[in-house]
């Protein structure tokens, strides 16, 4: 059951994850993008990780995909404002052409590794306390880092924000 179910999950972010590329729509594309954040989710539930699904379905399939949504529908993006894309189905199948031999060696690769032990992991793996304990024990410094190369950023937008928004006064 558990194979059916990763199977299916696997075919709907994919899935998802091609939709994104061929529809022209942005709308429809982020709907795209949604399928394939729900299925990773579901990917995580299945490996037993309730903190990493939580925060799957709630930041980035609630939030992240609304506030997305609201922005396109916001900007009302029409056909005639999308740039001309002529040869976007040639660069497509030649992304298609050139991942294909790389998904087919990692495949090879990955069948000709040793079994692994597939027993169902101990209690509290994946959970917010273990997360926690990692993340501020073992990868404290990264951590802050991308703090603050996300404040800078922040920051970094609102200073262009301004600028733009004086520059439109003037």
């Amino acid at each position: 059951m558990i194979d059916i179910l990763f199977a299916a999950l696997a075919f709907f972010a994919i899935t998802g994850a091609v939709a994104m590329l061929l529809y022209k729509s942005p709308i429809y594309a982020a709907l795209g993008l949604l399928i394939s954040v729900i299925s990773v989710g579901g990917l995580f539930a299945l490996l037993s990780a309730s903190f990493m699904f939580m925060v799957q379905i709630i930041v980035y399939a609630g939030a992240i995909m609304t506030l997305l949504l609201f922005i396109l529908m916001y900007l009302n993006i029409e056909d005639k404002d999308l740039p001309q894309e002529p040869r976007r189905n040639f660069l497509i199948g030649l992304g298609i052409a050139i991942m294909l031999p790389i998904n087919a060696l990692i495949l090879d690769t990955v069948a000709k590794m040793p079994q692994a032990d597939m027993s169902i992991v101990e209690e509290g793996f994946g959970g917010v306390k273990e997360i926690g304990l990692i993340l501020y024990k073992d990868w404290l410094i990264p951590f802050e880092l991308i703090s603050i190369l996300l404040l800078v950023a922040l920051i970094g937008s609102v200073v262009l924000a301004k600028k733009r928004k004086a520059k439109e006064l003037n």
